[in-house]
């Protein structure tokens, strides 16, 4: 890949820019606002947010006045935790639509398997979201569908019911964490991996061998995880506010990590943290 809007392909052939800008964590209004659409006008094609991060909003409005025509973007949100019903899934994606401005999405997700609200009868509950997802797929409102912080026992249970398998699913991938287990096992099954958190949520900056990385290659920590991300296969979906770090965040293609340095990234265990685990998160 030598751009950043060279693209994966989805197994039922739509097609995604292999960066994403990720939107969790900033706050709507003006900095939601100007972020996306300085993001756009860096050159990402590739949008990223959920009903959960509360700036849906602000992300349409960044998307407007960044003037791109729609169909050369690429727009993902996620379904909310409160939401695990057929009905309030539809609702919802309605009101996602009318606050991003938009009239389709590119991809919709379920944020997670076994939200608080849902834990005693979960399985049931994604089975009904999916179903409501899948009309939407099968009405042209979505053009791919797809799961977040999914293992594999939660992809197991969703496709008691489904008839259409998720396209992505949205995971935890960073330096030190790479859920090999569900990264083999989505690979087994044609998903492709999205790596929020890329950046180790800030953490992966104090990591003595990621400056030496930096030093050794002349490039941002930032740049070096990015990097080793698209290496391993995965989809990235950097976030940044900051107009300079969000356009240095996609000058990744230009240079290549060693395979040893790959390797050494990838055993930094827990040097910036590691994936909650989807069944006993408190929301």
């Amino acid at each position: 890949m030598n751009k950043p809007t060279d693209t994966y392909k989805l197994y039922n052939g739509v097609e995604i820019p292999c960066i994403g800008f990720g939107t969790w964590q900033t706050p709507s209004g003006d900095v939601a606002v100007s972020s996306v659409r300085c993001a756009i006008e860096s050159g990402y094609r590739h949008i990223d947010t959920a009903q959960a991060y509360r700036n849906e909003e602000s992300v349409g409005i960044g998307i407007k006045e960044a003037g791109v025509p729609r169909e050369e973007l690429f727009i993902t949100t996620k379904i909310g935790n409160p939401n695990h019903t057929y009905d309030l899934t539809l609702s919802s994606f309605d009101e996602s639509l009318k606050k991003l401005g938009l009239d389709y999405l590119d991809l919709l997700l379920i944020h997670w398997p076994n939200p608080k609200k849902y834990r005693e009868q979960w399985p049931g509950a994604v089975q009904e979201t999916w179903k409501a997802m899948e009309k939407l797929y099968n009405d042209g409102l979505v053009r791919s569908i797809g799961i977040s912080n999914f293992r594999p026992h939660h992809i197991e249970a969703l496709m008691q019911t489904a008839t259409i398998k998720p396209m992505v699913d949205q995971i935890r991938l960073c330096p030190g964490n790479t859920q090999d287990t569900v990264v083999d096992y989505c690979r087994a099954n044609g998903i492709l991996l999205e790596a929020y958190s890329p950046l180790g949520v800030g953490a992966v900056f104090q990591v003595p061998e990621m400056q030496a990385l930096a030093e050794k290659y002349g490039r941002s920590i930032a740049q070096i995880c990015i990097r080793w991300s698209l290496q391993r296969g995965y989809l990235p979906l950097p976030k940044s506010v900051t107009p300079s770090r969000i356009a240095d965040n996609l000058k990744v293609f230009d240079f290549e990590l060693t395979e040893g340095d790959v390797k050494l990234m990838a055993g930094l265990t827990g040097c910036a943290g590691l994936d909650d685990d989807p069944d006993k998160v408190p929301f």
